[in-house]
C-alpha cells in the first residue's frame, strides 16, 4: 500500500460543506479533475490535499496542496449597517448622549477648565478658549470620525467635515444669541424672574442654560459650583412650569459634575484610598428616609455611614425628595459601577472592608427601586464577594499574629457577607482547609482552656458555621470534622468518664450531659452522642429517681434527650 495518497474534496454550491470526490495516488490526475469540475461547472470551489501517513502513529498528515475558487464558503459579504449621522441639528449636541460623549472627547480641556460638557455648550467664553487652543477640538473631531466612519462605510474626510459644519452652526447660534444680548444675566435679574420670563419661549431649555452656566462659571471649585447650583434650585420659582425649566436647567449640570469622580471627590472631600466611606457618604446621600431608618436600628449601618456636611449634606436634602433625578442616577451608576470593580473599599483593613460591603448591601438593599434595581445590586454584590476570596484578601484578613480558631472566625464572618453561590462554595473551601488543617486540631486540643471551654468553641463554631448562608451539602462536612475534633479533644481528657464519677450532685452532672448532648455545650458528633448515653443510662439508675425527683429542670432536659434519642 502506497504511503501517499491525494484526495479532492469540492464544494457544489455557496456555502455548502466540503464533499470527497475522488482519492487517488496519482497526484496530476487529482489536479485534473479538480480543473475539470471548475470548468464543468459541477462545484463553485475545490481543494486538494496531499495524505502523507504516519507508520509511528497510524495517521495521516493533511497539506492542501491545491484550491481554487469559493474556497471561503462564499459568504456575503457584510453589509454596511445604513444609519443617520449621530447629530445632525445643534440641537442634538445638547442631549444627555451627546453630552457624555462630548465630556470624553474634551476631557483633557474640561478638566484644565473646571467645566461640563453642558457649560462648553452654554457658555461663549468657553468655547472661544476652545478655538483658541487649536489641537483640542481637531483632535476631538478626529478620534470621533475614525470610528464613526468605519461604521457607516465612509471617508474620515467626510465624517471629520461633517461634524465640523455642525460644530460651527452650533457655535454661530451660541455666539449669535451672546451678541444680541437673548443670553440672561440670572445674578442681575434673579432665576425665578427670568425662568417665569422665558416660560413660554420655545428656547427656554437653551436660554436658562446659558444663564445657569454663567452664572457658576466664577466657581473655582466643584463643590462651588455645586454650591451656587444649589443656591439656584432654592432660589426656583413656585409656578409649576417655570420650577420644572428652571430645575431641569440645573439639573443637567448638577448629574455632569457629580457623574465626573472627581465632582464627586471634591464634594466628598474624597480620600482616593477610601473607596468605602465615599461610596457610604454617597448611598446615604441618594437612600433617603430608608437609609436613614436603617442607621437608627442597625449599629453597624451606624457605625459606617458618614455624616454629611456643607455641600453634600444640602444636595442629599434635594435628594430626598422627588427632584433632580438625573443625579440619583448618575450617583447610582457610579456606585454600581465601583462595585462592580476591582478596588478595595479599604486596602488597609480587611475587617472593615467586610464591614463595609454589609452595611452598603443592608443600605442599598433597603433604598432598592429608589437608587438602584435589586437585580442589579444582587449582581454587583455578588461580583464584589468574587475580589474577597482570592488569595490576596484572604491573607491580608488572616494576617500573621492570628490563631486558628480566630481565623475559623473570620472565614466564618467572611462566609456570612459574600453572595453568590459559586462565592459561598468558595468561602467553604476556604473553611474547609482551615478546619482540616493540622495546625487548628493541635492548637485546639494542646492549647491552655480546659476540655469543657475547646468543647464549647468548637459547638460555637458549629452554630457560626450552620447560619452562615452556606448550603447544607457545604456546612454539614465542615461541622462533622468539628465534631470528631471535640470527639479527639474528649478522649485525651476522658471528660465524659470523670463527669459521670464526679462528686457533684446528680442534677448538676445531669445537666452538663444534657447540654453537651444537645450541642450546646459541646459540638454535635461523637461527643454529643456519648454524653446521650451517659446522661440516659444515669437517669435510668433507679437510685437517681430521689435525687432527680426535686428537679423539675433536669426532668424536662431528660425528656428531651428521651425525645431524641426516640
Amino acid at each position: 500500500m502506497s504511503q501517499v495518497h491525494y484526495e479532492l474534496f469540492v464544494r457544489r454550491k455557496a456555502g455548502a460543506q466540503w464533499t470527497l470526490e475522488i482519492a487517488t495516488e496519482n497526484r496530476a490526475h487529482a489536479l485534473q479533475v479538480a480543473e475539470d469540475v471548475l470548468t464543468q461547472n459541477r462545484a463553485v470551489a475545490v481543494r486538494v490535499s496531499k495524505e502523507t501517513l504516519d507508520a509511528s502513529t497510524g495517521e495521516y498528515k493533511s497539506i492542501a496542496i491545491f484550491t481554487k475558487g469559493m474556497v471561503d464558503g462564499g459568504k456575503p459579504k457584510k453589509e454596511v449597517e445604513e444609519r443617520d449621522p449621530l447629530c445632525v441639528q445643534p440641537a442634538d449636541l445638547y442631549t444627555a448622549h451627546a453630552r457624555d460623549r462630548i465630556g470624553r472627547l474634551l476631557e483633557g480641556f474640561l478638566a484644565r477648565h473646571k467645566a461640563t460638557p453642558f457649560e462648553l455648550l452654554h457658555r461663549p467664553d468657553l468655547v472661544e478658549q476652545l478655538e483658541a487652543s487649536g489641537t483640542d477640538l481637531q483632535h476631538a473631531l478626529q478620534k470621533i470620525a475614525i470610528p464613526e466612519a468605519e461604521a457607516r462605510g465612509q471617508t474620515v474626510h467626510e465624517v471629520i467635515r461633517h461634524f465640523q459644519g455642525l460644530v460651527e452652526r452650533t457655535v454661530a447660534n451660541l455666539m449669535k444669541a451672546f451678541k444680541k444680548g437673548a443670553l440672561p444675566d440670572l445674578d442681575k435679574e434673579g432665576f425665578a424672574k427670568a425662568a417665569e420670563r422665558l416660560v413660554a419661549d420655545p428656547d427656554r431649555h437653551f436660554l436658562l442654560g446659558a444663564g445657569v452656566a454663567a452664572s457658576i462659571a466664577p466657581a473655582t471649585s466643584w463643590s462651588d459650583k455645586i454650591a451656587r447650583l444649589l443656591d439656584l434650585a432654592d432660589a426656583a420659582p413656585e409656578e409649576p412650569r417655570a420650577r420644572a425649566a428652571a430645575l431641569a436647567a440645573i439639573e443637567q449640570p448638577l448629574a455632569e459634575i457629580i457623574g465626573s469622580r472627581a465632582g464627586m471627590a471634591d464634594l466628598l472631600l474624597d480620600n482616593k484610598d477610601d473607596l468605602g466611606s465615599t461610596l457610604a457618604a454617597m448611598t446615604r446621600m441618594t437612600g433617603g428616609s430608608a437609609v436613614e431608618a436603617l442607621i437608627r436600628i442597625e449599629a453597624n449601618v451606624r457605625g459606617v455611614m458618614p455624616e454629611l456636611s456643607g455641600v453634600a449634606r444640602r444636595l442629599g436634602d434635594w435628594l430626598c425628595g422627588d427632584d433632580f433625578p438625573s443625579v440619583r442616577k448618575a450617583i447610582a451608576e457610579r456606585v454600581l459601577t465601583e462595585l462592580n470593580g476591582v478596588r478595595r473599599l479599604k486596602p488597609a483593613d480587611a475587617e472593615a472592608e467586610i464591614e463595609y460591603l454589609r452595611a452598603l448591601a443592608m443600605s442599598l438593599t433597603a433604598a432598592a427601586g429608589r437608587i438602584l434595581q435589586a437585580e442589579d445590586i444582587q449582581v454587583a454584590f455578588t461580583t464584589r464577594s468574587k475580589t474577597l476570596l482570592n488569595g490576596d484578601f484572604i491573607e491580608s484578613l488572616l494576617g500573621r499574629d492570628r490563631s486558628s480558631h480566630e481565623e475559623i472566625k473570620m472565614l466564618i464572618r467572611l462566609a456570612e457577607n459574600v453572595m453568590g453561590a459559586v462565592n459561598k462554595r468558595n468561602a467553604a473551601r476556604w473553611l474547609n482547609a482551615n478546619i482540616s488543617a493540622m495546625r487548628f486540631e493541635k492548637e485546639l486540643r494542646q492549647g491552655p482552656d480546659s476540655p469543657v471551654a475547646k468543647l464549647s468553641q468548637l459547638a460555637s463554631l458549629q452554630r457560626s458555621v450552620t447560619r452562615s448562608g452556606l448550603v447544607r451539602e457545604d456546612y454539614e462536612p465542615l461541622c462533622t470534622k468539628l465534631g470528631d475534633i471535640g470527639a479527639l479533644i474528649e478522649a485525651d481528657s476522658r471528660l465524659l468518664t470523670m463527669l459521670v464519677r464526679a462528686p457533684a450532685p446528680l442534677p448538676h452532672r445531669l445537666q452538663l450531659l444534657a447540654k453537651l448532648a444537645m450541642g450546646e455545650a459541646g459540638p454535635t458528633g461523637p461527643v454529643a452522642d456519648k454524653a446521650r448515653v451517659e446522661a440516659l443510662k444515669l437517669a435510668r439508675d433507679p437510685s437517681s429517681r430521689e435525687q432527680l425527683a426535686g428537679s423539675p429542670q433536669t426532668m424536662d432536659l431528660i425528656k428531651s434527650l428521651v425525645g431524641q434519642a426516640a
